[in-house]
C-alpha cells in the first residue's frame, strides 16, 4: 500500500511563494503517477498537477506559469513550487498516487488515484 506525507505549507502573503513536499514510500516513485489536488473550503477538491512515471506533466489552467511539479524518484519525493500565489490558491493542497492500471485514464480524474496523503494546509492572505 502506498503511504504518501504532504508537508510545506503555511501562510503566506500574494504573490508570494511556497514549496510543497510528497513523500511516498511503501513503493518505488518510478513506477507511479502523483497527482497534486486542492480543496478549498465549500468546493470540490480539484486537480492541480500531475507527473507521470513516463514523464508527462499537465497543470490545470488556473495554475499554468505560476505552479511548477518536479519529481526525486531517488528520494522518493515529488515537489510542487507554488509562486505568485493568490487568495484563490487557498485550500488544503493533496498529493495522490496510482498505478500502471490508470494509464489511460485523464490526469486530472481524482477518482483513478486510490492512495492520498493527509493534506497541507495552504493560506494566501494579507
Amino acid at each position: 500500500q502506498l503511504q504518501l506525507v504532504e508537508s510545506g505549507g503555511g501562510l503566506v502573503q500574494p504573490g508570494g511563494s511556497l514549496r510543497l513536499s510528497c513523500v511516498v514510500s511503501g513503493g518505488e516513485l518510478d513506477y507511479y503517477d502523483i497527482g497534486w489536488f486542492r480543496q478549498a473550503p465549500g468546493k470540490e477538491r480539484e486537480a492541480v498537477s500531475f507527473t507521470g512515471r513516463g514523464g508527462q506533466i499537465n497543470y490545470a489552467d488556473s495554475v499554468k506559469g505560476r505552479f511548477t511539479i518536479d519529481r526525486d524518484n531517488v528520494k522518493n519525493t515529488v515537489y510542487l513550487q507554488l509562486s505568485s500565489l493568490k487568495p484563490e490558491d487557498t485550500g488544503v493542497y493533496y498529493c495522490a498516487g496510482r498505478g500502471v492500471e490508470a494509464t489511460y485514464v485523464p490526469w486530472s480524474r481524482r477518482e483513478s488515484f486510490r492512495s492520498w496523503g493527509q493534506g497541507t494546509q495552504v493560506t494566501v492572505s494579507s
